[in-house]
């Protein structure tokens, strides 16, 4: 069984920088969902086991940097120049392939971002 924890939410202004980390248990292809209030989740982010490809959403592209640190078998997503429009729940996601499918999930970590 995958654990996944996440850390690092909170509430900002718009404009302002936050860092979610999310721990595993082992290490694992990982990335970050988004379910916004009111609506479906949606892909944020993944990067491959070593690291090496990283892929991010339109929506925040040149925004957010996903990163890992296997010795640690943590992720992180720097999120800058947030909007509100980011607000919402996000997901650490674990074992996580091309289409975006994955097979583990963390609890979620609440991003408000207010105007």
């Amino acid at each position: 069984q995958v654990q996944l924890v996440e850390s690092g939410g909170g509430s900002v202004q718009n404009g302002d920088s936050l860092r979610l980390s999310c721990e595993a248990s082992g290490s694992y292809s990982m990335g970050w969902f988004r379910q916004p209030p009111g609506k479906g989740p949606e892909f944020v982010s993944r990067i491959t086991e070593k690291g090496i490809f990283k892929y991010y959403a339109e929506s925040v592209k040149g925004r957010f940097t996903i990163s890992r640190d296997n010795a640690k078998n943590t992720v992180y997503l720097q999120m800058n120049n947030l909007k509100p429009e980011d607000t919402a729940v996000y997901y650490c996601v674990a074992k996580i392939d091309l289409a975006n499918d994955y097979e583990y999930r963390g609890q979620g970590i609440q991003v408000t971002v207010s105007s």
